[in-house]
């Protein structure tokens, strides 16, 4: 078969399917130029996802008239003059290959006018064959009109999802646009029926709103930051709000949408202790970063782009969320729904006063299956003055009927709503509560009751002791003062092949965290002394559990890693639930625990506080209606 050059429209076609994949590509590509034509309000309209009609408006500088049909043209642009300005682009669009692509598989109409054109003009071209110039009465602005998307190349019309889908997508991209920037007003309509519209006026968290809704909106922590060359402001969620995939995770460079495995990672690290394992927190975050130190012309989506210093960005990123983090007293309000009414049925007189009544078994889980969530501003601040409580005592026997000298029967039928506070203003787990609350007793010998102002909360032991036992061991290894026990006998390990290589190139690590290791013969090792001050536990065990989690990790340098490996083995020490401690044991936790530098989570992530407001509970008994 002999060597041909392909016709123009044929490279055409083909190139365009780099850049024109299904319908969103087109939106994205015209909403882009849009923003970079200086728009304040940009509207997206489509019918049958986009396949058939998308129509995107703008109120932005225009085209003239002369450069209308080289706009058209491949590579043609007013974004960059020379491969120099690449490395200080600041627009979204630079390469010139949009119209010529969207135009090369579809009809499109354009209609637009300067400022300073007494009329409008109007240009089609169909299949990347042009059409006429006519002027036309118009406002400033720039129309775009894109009809049957792929007429002319069926078989890449063939691999289009359905129209809800492809919808979807364009829908999902309007709102990552509308998020990055919250200066300009978005309206999407699909279909004749408004989806979205957005106000324009700067405020990144009424953008939120719009998209995500009220849940998420209450539960963010604003975040800021700034170095020499990048800034952040934005939002990131509480720990409560997690999803089970990355889909909340939004942050955007330069006003651009883009995806950063650098970015991600940061984000989530930040959030590690705080969240479970395999969820994903929610941000909102954008980034300015000087152009000069980064590459966006990576990728045909411009999606992803390079740094010229990894570590700088993720030590900035990383460092920005956890300052966020670790500001704000992260102990979640428990919201108990109200009961639901249940018809009761006639029965007889019940003669029993102390009947059998079977509650419903319904126990707090590790994994908390019951709704929780923070409320950022709400809640009720009785004006009672905070006293030294008389010390705990222990209930013993059977159950005692405590008469109140008065009862009030009355309910209150009206009652003022709970006044703005500062939820973080008086701390339960500062250094200067400690005098300020009392332990009021311990609940299936799990759970310890804890009264602090006009708040009740309800302290996880294990969870606590958990999180104390892990920084008390973390703290060490950082701060490099933990020795070495020695042990007698020692133990020996028998290591296979894999676990010998991943032994022998992290020995130094080993034996600055504490470990004495001598080979033993054979594929044998004898262990004769171990980190000093580890919880009593199988310390074989342990020593297995980290060469494990070594090889999961690829065999990391990173002695972060293999540090907070060991202490989370540590961890495996602390008291159980169903154990029963002393009131003496439960203050001690409780003073350890306002000494950790994060206390409201366990190294894996669950809470060890809980806590319900004065208000929420005289709401249940129907003090306040």
């Amino acid at each position: 078969m002999s060597i041909t050059l392909l016709d123009q429209n044929t490279i055409n076609k083909i190139a365009a399917g780099e850049v024109v994949e299904r319908p969103s590509s087109v939106v994205k590509e015209l909403v882009e130029n849009a923003i970079d034509a200086g728009a304040t309000a940009v509207t997206v309209e489509i019918k049958e996802g986009g396949i058939s009609f998308i129509r995107v408006t703008d109120n932005g500088s225009g085209i003239n008239k002369d450069e209308i049909e080289i706009a058209f043209k491949r590579h043609a642009t007013s974004k960059i003059k020379s491969i120099e300005d690449l490395m200080a682009v600041s627009s979204l669009g630079f390469r010139g290959e949009a119209l010529a692509s969207i135009a090369a598989v579809s009809q499109v109409e354009l209609i637009t006018k300067t400022a300073d054109s007494l009329s409008g003009v109007r240009y089609t071209i169909d299949g990347g064959v042009p059409g006429e110039v006519a002027e036309i009465g118009a406002p400033e602005g720039t129309t775009f009109i894109v009809r049957n998307l792929f007429y002319n190349t069926p078989v890449r019309r063939k691999f289009l999802k359905t129209a809800t889908t492809e919808g979807g997508y364009i829908g999902s991209l309007v709102e990552y646009l509308a998020l990055s920037h919250p200066d300009i007003s978005f309206r999407f309509i699909s279909n004749n029926q408004n989806k979205l519209h957005t106000s324009g006026n700067m405020n990144l968290k009424d953008i939120i709103y719009n998209v995500y809704g009220r849940d998420i909106t209450n539960n963010l922590y604003e975040i800021s930051g700034k170095s020499q060359d990048i800034e952040a402001s934005g939002f990131i969620g509480k720990p409560m709000v997690v999803r089970g995939n990355r889909t909340y995770e939004n942050y955007y460079i330069n006003g651009r949408y883009i995806k950063s495995s650098i970015i991600t990672k940061a984000i989530e690290d930040a959030y590690k202790g705080f969240i479970m394992p395999h969820n994903y927190p929610f941000s909102a975050i954008h980034f300015k970063i000087n152009p000069a130190i980064i590459d966006v012309n990576v990728h045909p989506t411009k999606m992803e782009l390079r740094f010229s210093n990894n570590e700088y960005i993720y030590n900035f990123v990383y460092d920005t969320c956890l300052k966020a983090l670790n500001s704000k007293e992260l102990i979640a309000e428990v919201s108990v729904p109200d009961p639901v009414a249940v018809k009761m049925q006639e029965a007889p007189v019940v003669r029993n006063v102390m009947p059998d009544v079977k509650l419903p078994e319904k126990n707090v889980s590790d994994s908390m299956p019951c709704k929780t969530e923070t409320k950022s501003a709400e809640s009720a601040k009785a004006e009672i003055k905070p006293k030294r409580l008389p010390e705990p005592f222990e209930i013993k026997g059977s159950l005692q009927m405590v008469k109140e000298d008065k009862v009030r029967y009355e309910a209150v039928t009206k009652s003022e709503p709970p006044k703005q506070m500062n939820l973080f203003e008086n701390k339960l787990l500062d250094e200067n509560s400690r005098n300020k609350y009392r332990i009021i007793g311990q609940l299936f010998d799990t759970y310890w009751l804890i009264e602090f102002e006009d708040k009740f909360y309800m302290m996880d032991q294990h969870a606590a002791h958990e999180k104390v036992l892990y920084e008390r061991t973390m703290n060490k290894l950082h701060n490099k003062t933990i020795g070495t026990q020695m042990i007698l006998p020692p133990i020996v390990l028998s290591l296979n092949m894999h676990e010998e290589e991943i032994y022998k190139t992290n020995q130094d690590i080993f034996k600055r965290l504490g470990y004495e290791i001598e080979e033993f013969g054979g594929n044998e090792y004898k262990v004769t002394g171990i980190p000093a001050g580890l919880p009593k536990m199988d310390y074989k065990q342990l020593l297995i559990d980290v060469l494990d989690g070594l090889s999961e990790e690829s065999a990391s340098k990173d002695p972060d890693i293999i540090t907070e490996k060991v202490a989370s083995m540590s961890c495996k020490a602390a008291v159980k639930g169903n154990n029963r401690l002393s009131f003496n044991e439960a203050f001690e936790l409780m003073d350890e625990l306002m000494k950790a530098e994060n206390p409201y989570n366990c190294p894996h992530g669950r809470p060890t506080l809980i806590m319900m407001s004065r208000y929420e509970i005289e709401k249940k008994f129907k003090r306040i209606v």
